[in-house]
């Protein structure tokens, strides 16, 4: 037997993604089956990420959780679900014994610290990054190669499009036992050099229903949401996928917009409704409208998910006029540079016909911060020791 390794430890980056053609409702609870295929771009780590580091030591008496620094309930069904799942893969890998000739043995406790750089509860997808992450250094400490979009679903259905970058189709699969409800990537994420997206942050604050009683609310109550799994998405997944494919952004925004519209109908459709978007989600669709309307042609396309914040794919020759207008119709309440963060944003001089067209009644600090990103890779592993949210007694470092 191999000599045992009385601490080990790995650390993972993972993204964001947002859908664009979107995924609401599941068909099994516990597996998280959803009722329809759904489509995401995922978003660039160097702008959104989550971080975390798993460790496993012989030393450790329990198994631990911290979440931004604070410690969180280890316990939690979905957690356990994912970690059975990849000691299940670890052991069958190393042909159904767990003390075998690897060095890390599977009855070891093991530490989990994560943190995210962006609002945690606040509609950008905090949970599909975080099972993400959780699985891809979950499956490096085990040594698990191969398909974890199976896995990172059983924490987080969307968790399973984050696993990989680019453009990523969640397939609602046919069996029961869920083994073909997989994620696989479209397109990757160099595929479209051109397209930006910016997102609208209005509120941090976490959400009055969250996502996962919504969707059940919203299965169990709305007509709409059953028509649209069945006759709607089908249809508009392969022509999402055709745009996508062809770099076609006028099919691509028309399109991101009415799903996210429908999405939303489901929610007020949903008895008692769910309401996700605030004023300023409808004044900035409205102020999407506007811009549009003044070009003549789509421009620029939001999407929202389950939260008022609005996320917006348009193309590199856009963001700074289209950046320029949100800062006019939505002031900054300080005057501070942090308004827009992210990439760079040139700036931009509007002509007068655009404002007169565009801006109408300016709302002052309704819209916190942009971010300006765009599609990025998958989970990433980090070689550098330094970066570990855990020091070497397994404990969360404090931060300097």
């Amino acid at each position: 037997m191999a000599e045992e390794r009385a601490l080990a430890m790995v650390t993972c980056t993972a993204p964001v993604n947002i859908a664009v053609i979107k995924y609401w409702g599941k068909r099994d609870n516990d597996l998280i089956l959803p009722i329809n295929s759904s489509l995401s771009v995922t978003l660039h780590q160097d702008q959104l990420k989550t971080t975390t580091t798993a460790a496993a030591s012989r030393d450790f008496t329990e198994d631990r959780l911290w979440l931004n620094g604070e410690e969180a309930d280890v316990g939690h069904p979905r957690l356990q679900a994912c970690l059975r799942e990849v000691r299940r893969l670890a052991r069958k890998r190393r042909g159904g014994s767990a003390e075998d000739a690897s060095p890390l043995s599977l009855s070891y406790k093991i530490h989990i610290a994560t943190k995210n750089n962006f609002p945690t509860a606040a509609g950008l997808a905090s949970s599909a990054a975080g099972y993400a992450c959780l699985v891809a250094a979950l499956a490096r400490l085990y040594g698990v190669e191969g398909e974890l979009s199976e896995v990172a679903r059983r924490g987080s259905g969307s968790a399973c499009r984050s696993m990989l970058g680019g453009f990523v189709q969640w397939q609602r699969g046919e069996r029961p036992d869920g083994r073909d409800s997989l994620a696989h990537q479209v397109a990757p994420e160099t595929h479209w050099p051109e397209l930006r997206v910016l997102v609208l942050v209005v509120s941090g604050e976490k959400k009055p229903v969250g996502s996962t009683s919504g969707m059940q609310t919203s299965v169990d109550t709305s007509p709409l949401l059953k028509h649209r799994a069945e006759a709607v998405v089908p249809e508009r997944l392969a022509l999402m996928m055709r745009h996508i494919r062809e770099r076609d952004f006028e099919g691509f925004g028309q399109l991101t917009m009415k799903d996210s519209n429908q999405f939303h109908a489901t929610c007020l459709d949903t008895f008692p409704p769910i309401f996700y978007l605030n004023d300023i989600s409808r004044r900035i669709i409205a102020l999407a409208h506007r811009f549009n309307a003044h070009h003549g042609r789509t421009k620029v396309a939001y999407t929202f998910d389950a939260g008022p914040n609005a996320v917006i794919f348009t193309l590199a020759d856009t963001v700074a006029e289209f950046v320029e207008v949100v800062r006019r119709s939505f002031p900054p309440a300080t005057n501070g540079d942090q308004f827009v963060r992210g990439l760079p944003v040139d700036s931009s001089s509007l002509p007068e016909e655009l404002l007169t067209a565009v801006v109408t009644e300016p709302v002052p600090g309704a819209v916190q911060y942009i971010l300006h990103t765009k599609p990025g890779p998958g989970p990433q592993l980090l070689d550098d020791p330094s970066q570990h949210l855990l020091g070497a007694d397994g404990l969360p470092r404090r931060c300097a």
